[in-house]
């Protein structure tokens, strides 16, 4: 008998005193005067042979007359400053998890501090938040009556997996991302009046700044960080939870972030502008390599005697029933891939022949380049503009408007010009006659029957012979349409606010592409094309039916005159476009690098230049000695 009482005695100490002890402290909770974060501390975790091991409260049987505590079992990130929606990343390894027993929003006291509160496991957005609850233990039972349940039996089991899933599926540049998510808080944190009071955080906070961007450097993944680079994440985060525990004024953070968002979206504005000037003056710039080729050629070309300046075959260069292509350029390499691309892919090299024009300055290292290099049997003739003693600017009003001290403000003074700001129309380009020379090729080839334009910053895949025997049906321009976007209608290009514009022209009709057109100079004649493109030269010299270029007034000149190519003619975008569709590419006759991003400029996108670059002998002396490498 005595034995029992001992026993008895035992089991009232070690297993009724600690519920008594528990139901004091519950007690103690739910009394408004208690501490409940005192309370939380303590049954939050326990930990067993060094591993935590999480407590949890089951849920009761409900009653009419009482409502069921809830046992919800969180995860508290006890390195994230505060949840905001910028917290990209989460290491587990610095996670504990926490209980909460909550029952009515009567008996929940108010909560000091809602920035340190984490419901979920997902970022909060403070901002929604704040706006949707105003009382911030309102929003807390809320959060708790929606959060799922699950069987205190499975707990260490599922966060075991979901670790192990988390460590198989991190991304590369997992820390990296972290340590930019710390810089950013660090410095939000920095610019809060409650850190600023506190001279031994702040100082904390800028030496942590500075050792993470040091660590962080150029790096764009974790392999590219020091050994260092995790200590100092670690290191940052015990100040920024410092910080968090400071910093109380939520109204403050969302202010600050709105802020630092507005500044974001400014300097990314003024970024954008700035890539966008940069682009336009590198796509302008002439590369030292191909400034110092022509010049390399020129001097090599007039130490040769007057036989050997002449090309072979000239006969062939006025005869109808050869392939004729015409190509208008002052770029030495970029004529060269357009021709040997072409002859490369010809079924009957020997009856295509090739128009080049180019200015004076260009003319002799032309020439030379092809007099050294020539295209194996196809026929090459290099013609200087300034021998076409026709084109003046008493004939063609375009000359006449490039040399006028208008359109000389509008490009060399810019700053002072009340003209469009937009830098792509003031190309110099646009101020050569190389480029308006396709609307006078019945003139520069008066003996052709067909003639087939083709830009200097295309490349050809396949025979383009089967276009001379296409039938155009009456139309002067065979072309490839371009409907496939909105900024490829006729109201991109023209001012249809203009009356002489919007009477004429649909805004809707669909644009087509210059660069690979073939042209029918018999129907041309017929039409007297080129008067019409004068005539509306002449309305547009103020420039207020289109800015400059050429498919506007294309676009205009050969309205109604246009025969669809089939769309696997001519493929475009390869100068500004990175995800032109490959299978588009593959089967394209000609691929076209409009745009900026010409393949033979350092700012080039580098998957297609290999496209171009495979018809570039880099192995050519006059390459080499000026430094034109792949």
């Amino acid at each position: 008998m005595k034995v029992r009482h001992i026993v008895l005695g035992l089991l009232s100490v070690s297993v009724i005193a600690p519920i008594f002890i528990y139901t004091d402290r519950v007690g103690a909770f739910f009394n408004p005067s208690s501490s409940r974060r005192h309370f939380l501390d303590d049954v939050a975790a326990f930990t067993l042979s060094g591993d935590i091991r999480h407590l949890t409260v089951l849920r009761q049987e409900t009653s009419i007359a009482l409502k069921e505590p809830i046992g919800i079992v969180y995860s508290d990130p006890s390195n994230d400053s505060f949840p905001i929606d910028f917290q990209m990343t989460e290491t587990r390894e610095h996670k504990s998890t926490r209980v909460l027993s909550a029952t009515n929003e009567e008996r929940l006291p108010q909560l000091p501090n809602p920035i340190g509160l984490v419901i979920d496991p997902a970022p909060l957005n403070l901002t929604t938040t704040l706006d949707s609850y105003p009382n911030v233990s309102h929003f807390l039972a809320t959060k708790l009556e929606q959060q799922p349940t699950r069987p205190s039996g499975n707990i260490d089991q599922k966060e075991h997996s979901d670790n192990k899933s988390d460590r198989l599926t991190e991304p590369a540049d997992a820390h990296v991302r972290h340590l930019k998510d710390q810089l950013i808080r660090a410095k939000l944190y920095l610019s809060l009046p409650a850190i600023k009071n506190n001279p031994h955080v702040t100082r904390e906070l800028r030496l942590r700044i500075k050792e993470v961007s040091r660590a962080l450097g150029d790096a764009a993944k974790d392999t590219d960080l020091p050994k260092s680079a995790f200590d100092k994440l670690k290191a940052m985060e015990q100040s920024l939870e410092k910080g968090k525990q400071i910093q109380n004024d939520c109204a403050a953070v969302v202010k600050k972030l709105r802020a630092m968002l507005h500044s974001t979206e400014e300097q990314l504005r003024v970024h954008r502008k700035q890539t966008m000037f940069l682009t336009q003056l590198t796509a302008k710039a002439l590369p030292k390599g191909l400034h110092c080729l022509p010049l390399r050629l020129t001097t090599e070309y007039y130490t040769l005697n007057s036989s050997q300046q002449n090309f072979l075959n000239q006969e062939k260069i006025e005869d109808p029933r050869l392939y004729h292509y015409a190509l208008f350029s002052d770029n030495i390499l970029a004529a060269a891939v357009v021709v040997n691309s072409t002859v490369s892919h010809a079924k009957h090299p020997s009856d295509h022949v090739f128009h080049i024009v180019t200015d004076r300055l260009n003319y002799a290292a032309m020439r030379m380049w092809f007099l050294g290099n020539p295209p194996g049997k196809a026929t090459i003739e290099v013609q200087n503009i300034e021998e076409f003693t026709w084109l003046n600017s008493s004939y063609s009003p375009v000359l006449k408007q490039l040399g006028s001290p208008s359109m000389i403000d509008y490009y060399f003074r810019a700053h002072r010009a009340n003209s469009d700001s937009n830098l792509k129309f003031r190309n110099p380009k646009y101020l050569s006659i190389l480029n308006h020379l396709r609307f006078y090729l019945p003139e520069i080839f008066p003996k052709l029957n067909k003639v087939l334009f083709l830009d200097d910053d295309i490349v050809v895949q396949k025979d383009l012979s089967g276009l001379w025997s296409l039938d155009l049906k009456g139309n002067v321009n065979g072309a490839v349409e371009t409907c496939g976007e909105s900024f490829h209608r006729f109201d991109h290009y023209l001012n249809f606010s203009n009356p002489l514009i919007s009477k004429n022209f649909d805004p809707h009709a669909c644009g087509w592409a210059y660069g690979m057109n073939i042209f029918d100079l018999e129907e041309w004649r017929r039409q007297n094309i080129t008067e019409v493109y004068h005539r509306w030269q002449k309305l547009n010299r103020d420039r207020q039916l289109w800015k400059l270029g050429t498919l506007p007034p294309g676009l205009i000149t050969f309205w109604k005159s246009i025969y669809p190519l089939d769309r696997s003619w001519h493929v475009l975008g390869l100068g500004y476009n990175p995800n032109v569709n490959q299978r588009e590419i593959e089967r394209a006759a000609v691929m076209h690098y409009n745009g900026n991003l010409k393949p033979w400029l350092e700012i080039g996108i580098p998957k297609y230049k290999n496209y171009w670059a495979k018809y570039v002998n880099y192995d050519l002396m006059y390459l080499r000695d000026c430094n034109i490498n792949p």
